[in-house]
Parts: structure tokens; C-alpha cells; sequence
């Protein structure tokens, strides 16, 4: 009987080789403006980006499946190689270990939003308008003094409306269904517990956003909260075991802190600017083999279905370009996690423009770096779980494969 093939690239990494930077901008990918058949990233100034794309590859990348819309955590988990079927991470899990919560076996975390409803019990508000995060570590406070029967419970502030909830005892588990509906104009959901296993963490939960209700009443934003991502931490190979990488990171939002932190990466300090985030990686950049950079805006701002703010936080972004390029001189890959369009207001299926810059990499006709232009690179469209093996090959951190 034959052995089972191993898993790739996992099998053939090397340790030695060159440095391989991962610049992400959040929710890159939109779709065109009725009035302009442009996409926010083809409507925006981007010089640094159109200059890199035509000295590199470039193509586009599903990040999960054709038509299927990811969430924030799964979407990474493919861009750093981790198949996110088989690497189901939930998001209280990542929100947790963002924030450096001393998240342990057993525990159950769930993500929370702040929200808004109205007398009806009606959502019409599913982000409590984006509060800031000093009221958000107000309402935490309080709500970290709710008591529930037989558990530990741990109420902790993230950033603006997000916030993670942590139980801590015997017999609780994860898996069960979020309670936002991710609509507005209906109720929030129930948990359902679809087993008996299930029933008395879905008893803790639900008395837990009852109370959260009754506390938060009175407030004319944040008056109720929901539940998403109710999970339990589970181990999985590091960046170091996989691909013999000392791996770094380099994100302000906790949520993309923890899923670095959970795939072993070393997270280093937040930085509040783009000019920080580029500091960081010249500072650090002898230190490590791969880096993660993050950047939030495009993501929110599409969310928002503000389109020309996606647009301006493209800009933003456009501008990192040349100190990265400065230092990253062996690998450079800048994609996003998944497309949110403004146009939806929300993520979407839609693939998602890569652009790759090696001393290996070929060129191709690609003149400027957007959804259009991208489709036509030499890439062509792959699935965001091969790139990994993509910018290890290009750093000579492959070797080959069979006789």
C-alpha cells in the first residue's frame, strides 16, 4: 500500500532562501460604478501600484471557492496557505488572541458587535455606528460584571464596535450559529443549540445577550449586541513547522493580530500610521524570513458602501508602496483578503487582484494594477490558497519536487 502523498508545499520548504513580504489591503477588490464602469481600485490614483504592476506578474485570486463569500478570518487563512475548509478558525477565537487574551483549551469566545435597534427589537444599525473605542471600553466594563451560573465570564473591548466574549468552564462548546443576522430591519437570531451537547452553552449565551439588553437600554447607539464566530480554540501548525519561515506581523486591527498570532506569527508592536507600519518592517526586516502587512481602510470604507472613500483609502494605501518596495527586494506580493464592493456594502465572491514582484518573476502585459487590467496577467485566476507556494517558490524556499 502506498504512503500518503504530503501535504505541498509543506514537504519541500526549505529554511534558507529569500525574504517574502505579504502586503494586504483589506477588502481590495469592488465592482465598477454604473456611471463609470470603473472599480473604486481602477478609479483611484495609484502610480506606485500601476509602476510595480508593470514591472511584475500579476492575476487574480479566489479566496475560497468560485461563488463563495468569505469572512476576514477564513480569507487570511488562505493567503497565508492553510486550506480555510480544513482550517476553520472562528472569529472570537481570532478577536481573542488578537488582543492578546489568554485564551486557553476549553474556553469559548464570540465575537460582538455593538448594534442598534429600535423599539420594535428591529436592527438598524448592525455596527451601533462605528462607536469609538473608548465608549466601547465603557459599555465592556459594565457588561464584564454580567454573572452567569457555573462559568468564568470575560467581557473584553477590541477596537471601535467590536468587542470579545470569553466563557470559561466544564462542558461548554463552540460551533454554534451567530446571532447577527448581518441584515437590518429584522431581530437579532437566537442561539440554537442543535444537539443536546449544545443546549447549555446556548442557554449562557443567550441569557447573556438578554442581560447585555437590559443594561444597555438606554444608550442611543450601542443598546444591544450580537454574537458571531462562537468558537473554541484548536491547534494547528505553525509558520515555522509548515515552511520554515520565521513569520512577523505587522496589523493594527486585533482581528488580523490573532490570526497571525494563531499561525505562529511574532506580532509586532501597533503601529498608528502607514509610515510606522513601514518603519516596523525596516527595523524588524533582518529578523525575519516572511512578513505580514496589513491595512484596514479599503475594507471599511466599503462596508460603508462609501465609495469614494474606498477610493481615497486606496490612495492611502498607494502610498506605502514605495518604502516597502524599498525594502522588500526579494518577494513582494500585494493583494487583499477578499473584495468588499461598495456597491454590496458588504464582502463579497468576487476574485481578487495580485500583483507579484520578485527577482524571479516574469513580466507580462498588465499596465496598471485593477480588477480588469489583473485579469489579464499571466497569473491568471488561481485560488488564494496557491499563493503561498507562489512566493516561497519565487524566494527559492522550494525545492523540487520528485527525481
Amino acid at each position: 500500500m502506498h504512503e500518503r502523498i504530503p501535504r505541498l508545499p509543506d514537504a519541500i520548504a526549505t529554511a534558507s532562501g529569500g525574504k517574502i513580504v505579504l502586503l494586504v489591503a483589506d477588502g481590495l477588490g469592488g465592482l465598477p460604478d454604473p456611471e463609470t464602469g470603473l472599480t473604486e481600485l481602477e478609479t483611484a490614483k495609484t502610480p506606485n501600484l500601476d509602476a510595480l504592476a508593470k514591472e511584475g506578474v500579476t492575476g487574480l485570486h479566489v479566496p475560497i471557492a468560485p461563488g463563495i463569500t468569505p469572512g476576514s478570518g477564513p480569507a487570511h487563512m488562505a493567503l497565508f496557505g492553510y486550506d480555510p475548509v480544513e482550517y476553520l478558525i472562528g472569529r472570537g477565537v481570532l478577536e481573542a488572541l488578537g488582543i492578546d487574551f489568554d485564551l486557553k483549551q476549553g474556553d469559548v469566545a464570540a465575537r460582538i458587535n455593538f448594534a442598534t435597534v429600535d423599539g420594535a427589537g428591529m436592527i438598524t444599525d448592525r455596527r451601533a455606528g462605528r462607536i469609538p473605542t473608548e465608549k466601547c471600553a465603557e459599555l465592556s466594563a459594565e457588561l464584564d460584571t454580567i454573572k452567569l451560573p457555573g462559568v468564568e465570564l470575560f467581557f473584553r473591548p477590541v477596537k471601535e464596535h467590536r468587542a470579545v466574549l470569553v466563557l470559561r468552564g466544564e462542558g461548554l462548546v463552540g460551533g454554534l450559529n451567530d446571532t447577527d443576522p448581518q441584515a437590518t430591519g429584522v431581530p437579532p437570531l437566537q442561539v440554537r443549540a442543535e444537539t443536546e451537547k449544545e443546549e447549555r452553552t446556548a442557554e449562557l449565551l443567550n441569557s447573556f445577550v438578554s442581560q447585555a439588553g437590559a443594561i444597555l437600554v438606554d444608550e442611543p447607539k450601542a443598546n444591544a449586541i450580537t454574537l458571531r464566530g462562537i468558537a473554541t480554540r484548536e491547534a494547528i501548525p505553525t509558520f515555522e513547522e509548515r515552511y520554515n519561515l520565521r513569520a512577523a506581523a505587522i496589523a493594527q486591527y486585533p482581528m488580523y493580530r490573532g490570526v497571525a498570532g494563531l499561525v505562529g506569527m511574532n506580532v509586532l508592536p501597533v503601529p498608528d500610521t502607514l509610515d510606522e507600519m513601514t518603519a516596523l518592517l525596516r527595523e524588524h526586516y533582518e529578523e525575519y524570513d516572511f512578513f505580514f502587512m496589513h491595512f484596514k481602510y479599503t475594507d471599511s470604507t466599503g462596508e460603508n458602501g462609501d465609495f469614494p472613500g474606498k477610493v481615497a483609502a486606496t490612495e492611502q494605501f498607494d502610498t506605502i508602496v514605495p518604502g516597502v518596495v524599498d525594502i522588500a527586494t526579494d518577494v513582494l506580493l500585494v493583494t487583499g483578503d477578499h473584495s468588499t464592493p461598495s456597491l454590496l456594502a458588504s464582502h463579497s465572491w468576487h476574485p481578487v487582484p495580485v500583483l507579484l514582484k520578485s527577482r524571479n518573476s516574469r513580466r507580462d502585459p498588465c499596465e496598471s494594477f485593477g480588477e480588469t487590467s489583473c485579469l489579464g496577467g499571466a497569473l491568471g485566476v488561481i485560488r488564494g490558497v496557491d499563493l503561498m507556494p507562489l512566493m516561497l517558490a519565487h524566494a527559492g524556499r522550494l525545492a523540487k519536487f520528485g527525481a
